[in-house]
């Protein structure tokens, strides 16, 4: 029998496109970008509660599209073009991201989302800046620093998180309808195996995220909900989510017990108070600690 949960507003709308949601355990905040704003948006869950919230911004460049926290303290990130490093804020809270090497030239396309390998290497993806069909890749960042381009053909990179075993990841290329299984041998670096998990009905897949239990939750663009697939694939959870784009979760707080949700105003019609805001609930289930950048 499938779970219906309602997930609650818990911030006022605060981005034209939210993403990329992530716990940062050293800072006690949950992270997320306002993408096409190029700023880094944190609220501080030790201290803010579950009430409306405080979402303290960063502007960090002209395009932020997806972060994930760095062994060595700051922050590894999805640029325009390629990655790059931020660096903790200094007394003004202010500091733009440093690039790395460009990895292209062509300004239609961008970075979108991605995250963290067990062996400390950050994946992101790109897409064409209208969509295109097979234009994007999915690109590694190698602790040593150097990048691996790890899949081509790509028409949206979106979610990317591994099984609590790091034994496989579970990639969203949203242009597939569905989440796939990648095995991937990080010693090469190098997928071995790709093979589909679930088609997603109901609405685009986008950002995704994993539980303890193995269980992979999913936002759904266009589709105003998080859905929860156990391992064995089925669909055993249903979040409702009071705004129609719903971008990425991640599961947050100090027992990583509370299930996140960024959204976007992109395609919700105009500004309404609910859409760009972020959305909390409780899933009964906790959360991994997130995979850092060792970089």
């Amino acid at each position: 029998m499938t779970r219906e949960i309602v997930a609650e507003q818990a911030t006022p709308a605060v981005a034209e496109h939210g993403e990329g949601p992530v716990w940062d355990v050293d800072r006690g905040v949950l992270a997320s970008v306002d993408m096409h704003r190029g700023d880094l948006l944190t609220v501080d869950l030790l201290r803010d509660g579950a009430d409306l919230a405080q979402v303290r911004r960063r502007h960090v460049g002209d395009l932020l599209a997806a972060l994930r926290p760095r062994a060595r303290g700051g922050w590894v990130v999805g640029l325009s073009r390629g990655f790059g490093l931020l660096d903790e804020p200094g007394s003004d809270g202010g500091g733009e991201a440093r690039p790395l090497d460009e990895l292209w030239s062509d300004p239609t396309i961008r970075m979108n989302d991605g995250g963290c390998d067990p062996a400390g290497g950050f994946w992101c993806g790109s897409m064409a800046t209208d969509g295109a069909v097979g234009r994007g890749s999915l690109h590694r960042l190698a602790p040593d620093g150097s990048v691996a381009t790890m899949i081509t053909d790509v028409s949206v990179s979106n979610g990317l998180c591994w099984s609590p075993d790091g034994s496989r990841a579970y990639y969203v290329d949203s242009g597939t309808g569905g989440i796939d299984i990648l095995t991937v041998d990080l010693d090469a670096p190098a997928i071995t195996a790709r093979e589909r998990f679930v088609d997603v009905e109901g609405g685009t897949p986008d950002g995704l995220t994993v539980d303890a239990d193995g269980g992979v939750w999913v936002a759904l663009w266009g589709g105003s909900a998080v859905h929860r697939y156990s391992p064995d694939g089925a669909l055993d959870t249903v979040v409702r989510v009071p705004t129609t784009h719903p971008t990425a979760c991640a599961l947050a707080g100090p027992e990583l017990d509370e299930l996140w949700i960024t959204t976007s105003e992109r395609g919700a019609g105009g500004a309404d108070g609910r859409a760009g805001a972020l959305y909390r609930c409780l899933p009964g289930v906790r959360g991994l600690a997130p995979l850092p950048y060792r970089g």
